[in-house]
Order: structure tokens, then C-alpha cells, then sequence
């Protein structure tokens, strides 16, 4: 049986969507996700011609409420190269994001874990890994 991806999508809010599409296409094009759909304050991102579903949107919060990041909340992502995680970390801060961590290693996480942490405009924390070969 052919199961769907364990994660289907992460919504991540938005009080100033055009600072977060900035910060997004930028960012998410270094590991070769763009804009695939825009509506209504709305803005998701994937990969062309995945038929996964998997994405990530902005947007401001549907109830109305103040957008604002969670404590203990982190998206990441993977890289295939420690150049990608370079790249990844260099678009954030080119593009509003602050430092959370400078891409280097992670030896505390495994032998050869190579990281980069950042949060977007709104406050949000993103990590950029490039995990060792299995």
C-alpha cells in the first residue's frame, strides 16, 4: 500500500506578509521550493511537480489573533549539502531573519550533523540540517 507522507503541510503565521514572502522565496529557494499557490493572504510553497501535497504556507492566523511564534516550536528542514545550509543560513540574514545558531557542526547531535538555525521576520525558528550519510 502506497501511504501519503507522514506531514502534509506546516502553516506558519504572518503579520506582515510581504516582509514573510520576501523572507521565504529567498530562503526556501535555496532548497528549491518557490511560490506554487496565492490566495487571500495567503502564500504556499513547495517544490514543482511534487504530487505529494507536502508545503509550507504564511498567513496571518485564521481566528483573527496577533500572529506570534511558539516557544519550544521549530520547523526544519533538510539540506543535501552543507553548502545548501550555508546558502540557507546567508538568505535569512540577507532577507530579515536574525541568528539563532551559525551554520557549523553539531557533534552534540551525531558525528557529521551540520546545522544552521535562524528565525523568520515574525519570530519563527527554522533549522537547515544536512544530517550525516547514512
Amino acid at each position: 500500500m502506497n501511504h501519503p507522507p507522514t506531514i502534509g503541510y506546516v502553516t506558519l503565521g504572518a503579520e506582515d506578509h510581504g516582509a514573510a514572502q520576501a523572507f521565504y522565496d529567498a530562503v526556501l529557494a535555496t532548497l528549491g521550493l518557490k511560490r506554487q499557490h496565492e490566495f487571500e493572504g495567503w502564500t504556499g510553497y513547495g517544490r514543482e511537480g511534487d504530487a505529494s501535497g507536502q508545503s509550507v504556507w504564511i498567513c496571518k492566523p485564521f481566528d483573527g489573533q496577533p500572529a506570534r511564534a511558539g516557544n519550544g516550536v521549530m520547523l526544519g528542514f533538510y539540506a543535501q549539502t552543507p553548502d545548501v545550509v550555508d546558502a540557507f543560513y546567508a538568505a535569512a540574514m540577507a532577507n530579515g531573519g536574525t541568528d539563532e545558531g551559525a551554520p557549523g557542526m553539531r557533534p552534540h547531535y551525531g558525528d557529521g550533523w551540520y546545522a544552521a538555525y535562524v528565525r523568520d521576520p515574525q519570530g519563527n525558528k527554522l533549522a537547515c540540517v544536512r544530517p550525516p550519510a547514512a
